[in-house]
């Protein structure tokens, strides 16, 4: 009997001690107790009539620049020039707009020809180009000149420059390095008032998160809300204010999360569940289960809860992706889509871009309601990259200045 307690003890002892390493490698403990939280919280139900909107929307650490040789490089645009297309026009959400997807081209990387590659594709109303950065040992200063040299750069495509007269340059971001803020030290970003210049030099929301496993990844989560910058603190973007109906802006920039979960129907040893972190690669297939659980987490602005937002991303110009993002493996993620949110009555599915997912944000911000497909350029209109562009859908957005 005295053998058999040991054995269970050991085995007891073996198991939290695995449960403790799983928890520290992945960071749980900052994050993991809100979800908790949130998942015990009274489940979304729709009132008997109502209509739920998903909006669906695909961000892209774009990094075409990354092969062997330019022959590579220019074959990875090639693909997207060619295949995306294809793929996107056999798709069509509730508005009748092809799937979109937001490249978020890095802005250290400029490069004339792949810029015009996306410009075509957006020109085709495929999607939208937003920008991405990667830096380390900076100073406010020095990222200010690296952001503004980025957004004139990209504006000769027609990118981050507004149709509207006269224009404006503005621009959605995604840290680089994960290190938004400072998050990760010095060696993956170095400025800890980020937020600031960021909002300075034209940003209108940060889609950087969940970076979870990693250290920058924020406490709260499955949310959209407002951060403010803490004077030499980095990542202040740990905690914020929640967007909601009816109540005025109250920070320095907008968080537009993607969803973070724990999975149990994918367990490591049989026993853990896996993290899902929304970013769709060749090891963590988009399968139906997987958007299913993505929209469960029912990422929305406070008060307005039939708006579901899913915020999903991906590394596009990663040859090993090739398949889940171009090929059959994403051709099924967008038809579980349609089946489960277009098709399906009480629900309404919005292929949106970043920009787009702004403007619905701030929409439902304001107190808007009902089809959120007119408030697709609410408050950003379209990009001069649209300007080829076939109309929206159902019917032409229009505009709102704020």
């Amino acid at each position: 009997m005295t053998t058999l307690v040991l054995v269970v003890a050991a085995v007891l002892v073996g198991v939290a001690l695995v449960l403790l390493r799983e928890v520290r490698s992945r960071n749980l403990s900052d994050w993991v107790w809100t979800w908790v939280r949130r998942r015990l919280q009274t489940r979304y139900v729709p009132p008997v009539g109502q209509t739920v909107d998903v909006m669906f929307c695909f961000v892209d650490h774009f990094e075409p620049l990354a092969g062997p040789t330019k022959a590579a490089e220019r074959e990875r645009m090639r693909s997207w020039v060619e295949d995306y297309p294809k793929l996107a026009d056999a798709h069509r959400d509730s508005d009748g707009v092809p799937a979109q997807h937001t490249w978020f081209y890095p802005g250290e990387a400029y490069d004339e020809e792949c810029l015009e590659g996306l410009r075509e594709l957006a020109a085709g109303g495929y999607g939208e180009i937003e920008l991405h950065l990667h830096h380390a040992f900076d100073i406010p200063e020095r990222l200010r000149a690296k952001l503004e040299t980025a957004v004139r750069s990209f504006a000769r495509h027609g990118a981050l420059t507004t149709t509207e007269d006269p224009p404006r340059q503005t621009y959605g971001f995604i840290h680089g390095n994960m290190g938004l803020n400072n998050a990760l030290g010095p060696g993956k970003c170095g400025v800890n008032e980020e937020l600031l210049v960021l909002k300075d030099t034209g940003c209108y929301a940060d889609f950087s998160l969940p970076t979870a496993p990693a250290k920058s990844q924020a406490r709260l989560i499955n949310c959209v809300y407002y951060a403010s910058n803490v004077p030499g603190r980095p990542k202040s973007h740990e905690h914020g204010v929640e967007v909601e109906v009816g109540r005025k802006p109250s920070g320095d920039l907008l968080i537009v999360q993607g969803p973070l979960a724990l999975d149990f129907r994918r367990r490591k040893y049989g026993l853990l569940p896996t993290l899902e972190n929304g970013e769709v690669h060749v090891n963590n297939a988009p399968t139906p289960a997987k958007v299913r659980l993505w929209v469960s987490q029912h990422i929305h602005v406070k008060g307005r809860p039939e708006w579901i937002y899913v915020k999903v991303s991906c590394h596009g110009a990663e040859d090993h992706n090739h398949e889940v993002l171009l090929g059959r493996t994403a051709d099924a993620m967008y038809a579980t889509l349609e089946k489960e949110y277009r098709d399906r009555p009480g629900f309404r599915l919005h292929y949106v871009t970043a920009r787009e997912l702004f403007n619905i944000i701030k929409a439902a911000e304001a107190g808007e309601s009902g089809d959120p497909h007119r408030y697709r350029d609410y408050v950003i209109p379209r990009y001069r990259t649209h300007v080829e562009a076939p109309a929206r859908g159902r019917a032409a957005t229009t505009a709102v200045t704020t």
